[in-house]
């Protein structure tokens, strides 16, 4: 099994908006840098733990994991490179030869949030690909250590 973080902004889509979903799942579209959609298309399992973070809040300290979901598919097309009113639409991509790929992400819980002041302050979690400087990826991968002292960290939250 694989663990990875994947950020979305809570603006285009939360934890809640996962919690809401029908099945509560949803595709994970608008991967636009290849190498968060080799991750994709080439690691990811179903069933991999994933730590859904959200990003680019308007307050800093609402910015970290706010809950857990796993991989519920495999890699597929990602329709929206094909839109050209879309917010993700690549002219470049052709559906005969498609750029971009997706997975399905199924909502796990949520979580108490787990700010980026307190991922830095944990000894474990420092090494964390997010916290690194320049570090801009929209999935990245998590190592079975780091997952496992989340999952101490979530637990004492709840």
């Amino acid at each position: 099994m694989n663990y990875w973080l994947m950020k979305s902004e809570p603006a285009e889509c939360s934890i809640d908006d996962l919690s809401r979903a029908p099945a509560q799942t949803l595709p994970w579209t608008g991967v636009r840098n290849y190498q968060a959609r080799n991750f994709m298309r080439d690691q990811m399992q179903l069933g991999d733990g994933v730590l859904f973070y959200h990003s680019s809040c308007p307050a800093p300290e609402m910015i970290g994991i706010a809950g857990i979901a796993r991989v519920a598919s495999k890699p597929y097309t990602d329709a929206s490179q094909f839109d050209p009113q879309g917010a993700y639409y690549d002219a470049k991509s052709k559906p005969e030869a498609p750029r971009w790929v997706l997975v399905d992400i199924a909502f796990v819980r949520k979580t108490k949030l787990i700010n980026r002041t307190a991922l830095r302050a944990d000894p474990v979690l420092q090494t964390m690909q997010v916290l690194q400087p320049g570090s801009r990826l929209s999935i990245t991968p998590v190592t079975p250590a780091e997952w496992a002292r989340l999952q101490e960290l979530l637990q004492d939250a709840t």
